[in-house]
C-alpha cells in the first residue's frame, strides 16, 4: 500500500482504486478507516480514487502526539498528501465528518482545491451541528419500515442522553436496510478509532467565523450532496454550506441516507461523476 510521511514524521497510507484522474477522498466517522468507501458505488469507473487513511486509522501509523487527531491539525496531512501526489491542485470528495476537514483545508489552502464534493457532511466547521431533533425528525420518516418499532426507542434514548450507542438503530443511517447495508454497518467498529474520534472535534478544532471568512476566497466549484432521509445532516442543514462559498451547487439524493453510494449507486456516481467532469 502506498504511503508518505506527514509533517511530523507519522507514516500515512492510502489506497488507489480505479483508473483516470486522481480524486482525493477524505473519510468520516470521525476517524474511520477509508475501507468503508468500497468503490464509492462504482465511481472508480470514472476516476482513480485516492482513499486516505487518516493517522491512527487503517494502515496509517499512530502518531506520537494524540492531540494531532484534532480536525484542524489534520489539515496539513491532507496538504502533505497533495504534495506527495505531485498535484498543483486537487479534486476532493469528503464524506460526513470528513467534510469539516475538507472545509478547513479549503479555507487554509484555497488555491490548492480544484473541485470539492461534500457528501452528507454536517458543517461542524461552520458552527452548524445536527441537533438531536434533526436526527429524530429524519428518523420518523422511516416509520413504515419493518424495523422501525424496534430501532426507534434506543435511537431516541441515545440522542437524548438516556442510552448508549446501539447497533439496533443502524438502519436509520441507510436509505435501504438491505444485506449490503447490514454488512457495511457491521464493519464499522473494527474500522474506527474511537480514541481518535474523541479528539477530532475537541476544543479548538473549529473557528467558524474565521473559516467562513476564509471560504469567501475559494473559487473552486463545490457540490453539497445531502440524502433525503439523512438526519445528520438533514438537507436543510446541509444547504447552508452554499451560503459561504461562491460557486456552490446543492442536490438531494432521493431516498438517500448517510451512505448514499450504497442506496442508489447509479444515481450517486452519475451526479458526482458529472460534477467532477466539469
Amino acid at each position: 500500500m502506498p504511503s508518505f510521511d506527514a509533517y511530523d514524521g507519522t507514516r500515512l497510507t492510502y489506497r488507489l482504486r480505479g483508473e483516470g484522474e486522481p480524486l482525493v477522498v477524505l473519510p468520516g466517522g470521525p476517524m474511520r478507516a477509508s475501507a468503508y468507501f468500497g468503490d464509492l458505488g462504482g465511481l472508480t469507473a470514472r476516476r482513480q480514487l485516492v482513499l486516505l487513511d487518516l493517522r491512527g486509522t487503517g494502515d496509517s501509523a499512530v502518531p506520537a502526539d494524540p492531540a494531532t487527531y484534532r480536525c484542524d491539525r489534520l489539515v496539513d496531512d491532507v496538504e502533505a498528501l497533495r504534495e506527495h501526489l505531485g498535484l498543483e491542485r486537487m479534486d476532493v470528495l469528503a464524506h460526513s465528518a470528513g467534510g469539516s476537514l475538507a472545509l478547513l483545508h479549503a479555507a487554509r489552502y484555497p488555491q490548492r482545491v480544484s473541485r470539492l464534493a461534500l457528501i452528507t457532511a454536517t458543517p461542524w466547521a461552520l458552527g452548524m451541528p445536527a441537533t438531536p431533533e434533526d436526527r429524530l425528525t429524519a428518523a420518523r420518516l422511516r416509520k413504515g419500515e419493518p424495523w422501525f418499532e424496534e430501532a426507534f426507542p434506543p435511537f431516541e434514548a441515545w440522542l437524548t442522553g438516556n442510552g448508549d450507542f446501539d447497533p439496533a438503530f443502524a438502519p436509520f443511517f441507510y436509505g435501504r436496510w438491505d444485506e449490503a447495508a447490514r454488512a457495511h454497518a457491521a464493519a464499522e467498529e473494527e474500522q474506527s478509532n474511537d480514541d481518535a474520534a474523541d479528539v477530532y472535534q475537541s476544543e479548538g478544532a473549529y473557528d467558524p467565523p474565521t473559516t467562513k471568512a476564509a471560504l469567501a476566497r475559494l473559487t473552486a466549484p463545490v457540490l453539497v450532496l445531502a440524502g433525503e432521509l439523512d438526519g445528520g445532516p438533514r438537507p436543510d442543514l446541509a444547504r447552508h454550506v452554499t451560503e459561504f462559498v461562491r460557486h456552490a451547487e446543492f442536490t438531494v439524493q432521493p431516498h438517500g441516507g448517510h451512505y448514499p453510494w450504497l442506496d442508489d449507486p447509479e444515481w450517486f456516481t452519475a451526479r458526482v461523476g458529472d460534477f467532477f467532469a466539469g
